[in-house]
């Protein structure tokens, strides 16, 4: 056997996943089933290209085991051990999930056109997602089958392992994925899959509902805001620096002057930009001030301050 023969895909050179769905995919592929734990919009940016000639897409995605679902999951726990998470949880988990992957989501037109083609499919039925409530799943299975009316080689294939349907999972995360062929394999899979999708709960509305009107997908910004948030990006420094204790900087009896405490964020922030930062002013506005608070705003343990007058440099 070659090493093109190989079942499995690690997303080693040649062998990952996403070139591995792709082929599949374009391949007369009618129905695509996906079992994950960990549902990351940024798979469908990679994939949804392979899948416009599929006919059904259904994704049933389990409860994201961060430590906010923990601590829910343990809150409600019984004698066995788990304990089902109600259908309005298991929306406002997953609401919270959608919005905090689309504030570290990189901002570009081909994502912004991948959201928008998914919730499309998610309008028209092409697409369907449920969630399962009952019980963490941490299974990753892809299954995929063909019109049986149209090909005659095989019923399809599933393919299972550790990858995620995102970015990672597909192409960048060193992965252990088998792809399975024989029909049975394959129904066995689907069985399994069709059984908790009759248990599962929609959260269709609930992805559109928050990308439209709690990300920066939304489409009713006004200038005003958009004008507010250019503001903040550029000041949040400043305006977020009343929130940090300076105070504890200040010896007793010392002034609180507003433009020294401006000085040493904006220091600060040139200091992590540049890795240096020059301190100057007239003569009496506690540029020494400015410098010892800095100074002092560092961890102690990873900073020292040295302070060498000129005639002792050559020393």
């Amino acid at each position: 056997m070659s090493a093109t023969d190989l079942k499995f895909f690690t997303n080693e050179p040649e062998r990952d996943l996403y070139t591995r769905f792709t082929a599949i995919l374009k391949s007369n592929t009618q129905f695509f089933d996906i079992l994950v734990g960990y549902f990351r919009t940024s798979g469908f940016f990679r994939m949804w290209e392979s899948m416009q000639d599929v006919e059904k897409i259904r994704i049933l995605v389990g409860l994201n085991v961060d430590r906010f679902t923990i601590k829910l999951i343990d809150r409600m726990n019984d004698e066995i051990g788990y304990a089902a998470i109600s259908a309005k949880n298991g929306h406002a988990i997953y609401s919270g999930e959608i919005e905090r992957e689309f504030e570290q989501a990189e901002i570009s037109e081909t994502v912004e056109e991948g959201v928008r083609i998914f919730i499309d499919w998610l309008k028209s039925g092409k697409l369907v997602m449920r969630m399962y409530t009952q019980a963490p799943i941490h299974s990753k299975v892809y299954i995929m089958r063909k019109d049986p009316q149209k090909v005659f080689d095989t019923f399809g294939s599933v393919i299972t392992g550790s990858s995620n349907f995102s970015e990672a999972g597909l192409r960048n995360n060193l992965e252990f994925n088998v792809e399975l062929k024989d029909a049975p394999d394959v129904r066995f899979a689907l069985d399994r899959f069709e059984a908790l999708w009759e248990k599962s709960v929609d959260i269709r509305e609930t992805y559109i509902e928050s990308v439209e009107k709690y990300t920066w997908m939304r489409g009713d910004i006004t200038p005003y805001q958009l004008y507010l948030k250019t503001i903040y990006e550029f000041f949040k420094e400043e305006i977020n620096a009343d929130k940090e204790n300076f105070n504890t900087l200040l010896p007793d009896g010392y002034m609180r002057l507003q433009y020294q405490i401006d000085a040493v964020t904006q220091a600060r922030q040139k200091l992590e930009a540049y890795n240096g930062v020059f301190i100057s002013d007239v003569v009496g506005l506690g540029k020494t001030y400015i410098c010892a608070m800095l100074a002092n705003s560092f961890n102690r343990n990873s900073y020292k301050l040295i302070i060498c007058p000129p005639v002792l440099i050559d020393y």
